[in-house]
């Protein structure tokens, strides 16, 4: 039997509305977010989900609480390792600043390839992150070798399990959009859909393109 996994992105938030860069640190959800959140969860309440697996940020878990509204029965784990990547000294700095010391597209393209040094002031390492990141899917696809699971994180840490399995995202991943991958028991993963955009919060991503451009987080 398959797994199905169901990847949600967090709905719009204070610092993305404001481009701040936003991986460890928090803010909260904007009236568009809440929205974008409630707009998701409509289009998933019929799917019959075995667990939901939710990253500690509370972007994430204001997110999924809005999805889990019609999903009462589900087990809810909450897994540290489905943060965001973290930015060190620029976390809720303007993303212009970002900008002014790399050049992005070679910045995300590194931490999705393992290879990024990381950011002063305690930013991960893309190997240190890409790890955890890996050891968050392998835990769930452990504990549910078949059935349906949401999973709800950030950004950054969808685009780098989409890009271990071999479906790296084109563009960034919109606000509140899915991206579900079944899981077979030979160990085969397969991105059948990677960012819907189903709350019109941005343009709809494509599978299993080459090339990344910065990714918002």
């Amino acid at each position: 039997m398959v797994l199905t996994l169901s990847l949600v992105r967090h709905g719009q938030t204070k610092f993305n509305a404001e481009s701040r860069m936003q991986g460890r640190c928090d803010s909260p959800l904007t009236a568009r977010g809440l929205t974008e959140a409630r707009t998701t969860a409509a289009h998933l309440a019929a799917h019959q989900f075995t667990a939901a697996y939710v990253s500690s940020s509370g972007r994430a878990q204001a997110t999924a609480s809005e999805i889990l509204v019609h999903h009462p029965g589900s087990l809810v784990v909450t897994d540290q390792d489905l943060r965001e990547f973290c930015f060190g000294d620029l976390e809720a700095r303007p993303e212009a600043e970002m900008r002014a010391r790399y050049d992005a597209d070679t910045l995300y393209s590194e931490v999705l390839l393992g290879t990024f040094a990381g950011i002063s002031g305690g930013g991960e390492r893309g190997s240190d992150y890409l790890a955890r990141v890996w050891s968050a899917f392998a835990r769930i696809e452990q504990s549910h070798p078949h059935g349906h699971v949401l999973v709800v994180s950030h950004g950054l840490t969808l685009a780098a399990y989409l890009t271990m399995i071999g479906s790296r995202p084109t563009a960034p991943l919109p606000n509140a959009s899915v991206s579900v991958v079944e899981v077979h028991p030979d160990g085969r993963r397969r991105a059948i859909a990677v960012g819907l955009d189903l709350a019109h919060a941005g343009e709809p991503d494509m599978v299993g393109a080459v090339a990344v451009p910065a990714l918002a987080v």
